[in-house]
């Protein structure tokens, strides 16, 4: 399959992306998730993946911020190497700290929050510039306290996971994400796991993101969120990149007819 650069003279510019996947291909066993996808995403760029599921969406993703690793192919975050094919065509990676610190750079949001239930809304934050970064509580407190106040989550930060609703929990897994200062944002069906009235909490503060300028990546069944905030919209089938096209675009007009397919199924 050509590079979607090839394929698409609508792809995203190659010069100096944030994030460079070229000919991804993933097995799980005997069968191939992923079947060589290339993915450029320029910064400020938000780009929604959509397409069925089982369509190798998540797993791409996972495997941009290393959550797995690929069998092979090339991803070059930020200008450097994270994985690449050797001689024999299979992806070597980074060493380890060096693999670290380049997925320190992106920020992960899942389906399912993954807060902290001993933790307080406040402690979930913090956790990670502490423990990964080695960052001093007091030196992280004002930026934590003014991620919960963007959320809109500041009058929660005492209480526990359990007391929050899903949408909140969501907003909280964001602002952890932010706390770590990342370049780049993926998002992971953030919508998916919750109920249709706290979707919309949580794709307005995507929203805000998006309008500062923050690089995200974002796997999602919303097309609202996608006609509307995202710059281009990717369209993934059966492991494969089908199409890709700025989002006004994309949605007018179509040009693959497994995207159109997919479409009248979801418009």
């Amino acid at each position: 399959m050509p590079s979607m650069t090839e394929a698409n003279p609508l792809a995203a510019p190659t010069t100096s992306p944030m994030i460079l996947a070229d000919g991804i291909r993933k097995r799980f066993g005997s069968h191939e998730v992923l079947k060589g996808v290339s993915l450029t995403l320029a910064k400020g760029e938000v780009v929604a993946v959509i397409g069925p599921s089982g369509s190798g969406k998540s797993t791409f993703l996972r495997c941009l911020n290393h959550l797995e690793t690929i069998d092979a192919g090339r991803i070059v975050i930020e200008g450097d190497v994270l994985a690449e094919n050797d001689e024999r065509g299979v992806a070597r990676y980074a060493p380890e700290a060096e693999v670290r610190r380049i997925c320190r750079r992106m920020g992960m949001v899942f389906q399912h929050f993954n807060l902290f239930p001993h933790l307080t809304v406040l402690q979930n934050v913090i956790e990670a510039p502490i423990t990964v970064k080695g960052m001093k509580r007091e030196a992280i407190l004002p930026r934590a306290e003014a991620l919960l106040k963007k959320v809109g989550l500041h009058d929660k930060r005492d209480a526990y996971p359990a007391r929050l609703s899903g949408g909140q929990k969501q907003r909280v897994a964001i602002a952890r994400a932010l706390a770590m200062e990342p370049d780049i944002m993926l998002f992971d069906e953030p919508t998916s796991a919750l109920d249709p009235e706290l979707t919309g909490e949580v794709l307005r503060t995507m929203r805000q993101l998006a309008d500062e300028h923050m690089t995200m990546l974002v796997v999602t069944h919303e097309m609202g969120f996608a006609r509307e905030v995202a710059s281009r919209v990717v369209f993934m089938d059966g492991g494969e990149l089908i199409e890709s096209r700025p989002a006004a675009e994309f949605f007018a007009n179509p040009q693959h007819p497994r995207t159109r397919a997919f479409l009248d199924s979801m418009l």
